[in-house]
């Protein structure tokens, strides 16, 4: 338990930085260009975030390969599975980055971008574009480092990618008089600086094996694309559930989608406890998986459990008391903070249950059971939230949206835990064909 605490502290502030840096972004760009151009950067943050989901879900994947070499002492296989993820998730970044450069301004169209902010969309959406690798080359560093059991490191690259950003942004925008491509241009500049610091401390200073990378064998490209597929397709499934729920909540009317919306920014930082222990806890599996310390990993799940639940109950807590005051910090409408506070106050009594299938997924994704994991988001998504929020919404109006998303956490939590004791994740060898390579050479020699 301590050491959990003490690994997943750094993730928790690395992804509450994250978090804050969209918001400061948003802060400036709001207070020194105006509504519409918050709107367009709104607008240019959903296309690359749903664009980036598969890429970030291929990336998870690395969590669970490296950790468990690591676990395994298998410096070789270490260097080997290092240099096959740079090599494939590069390339995917910077095709990423031309396909979306050339296809901003329809993507936008596409999407309904009013033609009054679409210029500036387009532009910020361009040089965002330009800057991808670098936003997912830091990302992939610290995943990288929290898989040989360094949760502190990363902290620092965010760090630095959020003072710069908040420094630059001001000075761009106003200061140069850049308007939205200064605040693109400081988002891109801030993220490839915390991309160089992390290459260069992580192979320095930390000894990670980055090499210029080459093509890697076969079993490689296979290994990476049997996890990281269905890793990236949970991804999908999980934001198209998201918007699926949106279209829920839009047929209420305005004031239901503006305290809903608002509602949701709390409901992020919220989420974040169980996100991060999730992170925290495939890494730590995965390393226990590697040295095959069953006991442990067992443990691990227990003590994660606990740790979740008291967090959770703790929230839910504070959130039922203090929904309204929460809510009056993003908007003043009084309608629009009544359905916002009711609506946290009823999903409130359901956190610990989502909590849980954070937990369970992280050990289960920690085998390398990543189709298992897309199965269950699927599961949690496509055939719970989305259905008991249409139903219990039709029955009870607005606030049944609230009931629905609960109900699904519970149930969701029952069919985790039902595959975590029956399933058979615990007998997948990700590295099964390597060692049938191994003994065959030498049963030849």
């Amino acid at each position: 338990m301590r050491k959990m605490i003490i690994f997943s502290s750094p993730i928790f502030l690395g992804n509450l930085l994250q978090s804050s840096y969209q918001i400061v972004d948003s802060l400036w760009i709001g207070n020194l260009l105006g509504a519409a151009a918050l709107g367009a950067v709104s607008i240019s943050a959903a296309v690359i975030f749903t664009i980036l989901s598969f890429i970030i879900g291929i990336n998870s994947a690395t969590l669970t390969v490296l950790s468990q070499r690591t676990g395994a002492n298998d410096e070789e296989g270490l260097k080997k599975s290092l240099n096959a993820f740079v090599f494939v998730l590069g390339l995917l970044s910077m095709l990423l980055g031309i396909i979306g450069y050339i296809m901003a301004p329809y993507i936008l169209q596409w999407m309904g971008t009013p033609q009054s902010i679409l210029p500036v969309a387009s532009a910020y959406l361009k040089i965002n574009f330009i800057g991808i690798t670098f936003l997912f080359g830091y990302n992939f560093i610290g995943t990288v480092l929290r898989a040989v059991g360094d949760s502190k490191t990363p902290l620092r690259f965010i760090m630095l990618a959020v003072i710069l950003n908040a420094i630059l942004d001001p000075l761009f925008i106003a200061g140069l008089n850049m308007g939205m491509e200064g605040a693109a241009y400081a988002t891109v500049i801030s993220q490839g600086s915390a991309f160089l610091f992390g290459i260069i401390y992580s192979s320095r200073k930390k000894g990670l094996p980055f090499t210029i990378p080459t093509v890697p064998p076969l079993e490689e490209f296979k290994r990476i694309f049997k996890l990281g597929l269905p890793s990236g397709l949970s991804m999908v499934a999980i934001s198209g559930g998201v918007l699926a729920i949106m279209t829920v909540v839009t047929s209420f009317g305005e004031t239901v989608v503006a305290g809903y919306g608002a509602a949701q920014r709390m409901d992020s930082l919220i989420m974040l406890p169980a996100i991060t222990l999730g992170s925290a806890i495939t890494s730590m599996a995965g390393q226990n998986i590697g040295a095959e310390k069953w006991d442990r990993v067992r443990n691990i799940a227990k003590s994660g459990i606990i740790l979740i639940l008291i967090v959770s109950v703790t929230i839910s807590m504070m959130i039922f008391l203090g929904a309204e005051f929460l809510m009056k910090m993003f908007v003043e409408d009084s309608e629009t903070v009544q359905f916002g506070a009711e609506y946290l106050r009823l999903v409130a009594f359901f956190y610990p249950f989502l909590g849980i299938n954070f937990v369970l997924n992280g050990i289960v994704r920690a085998s390398g059971a990543m189709f298992q994991v897309l199965v269950l988001n699927i599961i949690s998504f496509w055939l719970l939230r989305f259905p008991l929020a249409w139903l219990f919404s039709a029955i009870f109006g607005e606030r049944g949206i609230a009931l629905g998303v609960g109900a699904s956490f519970i149930v969701s939590s029952i069919i985790a835990a039902f595959y975590y004791i029956f399933g058979r994740w615990n007998k997948i060898d990700i590295f099964e064909r390597e060692e049938k390579n191994g003994q065959t050479g030498e049963d030849s020699t």
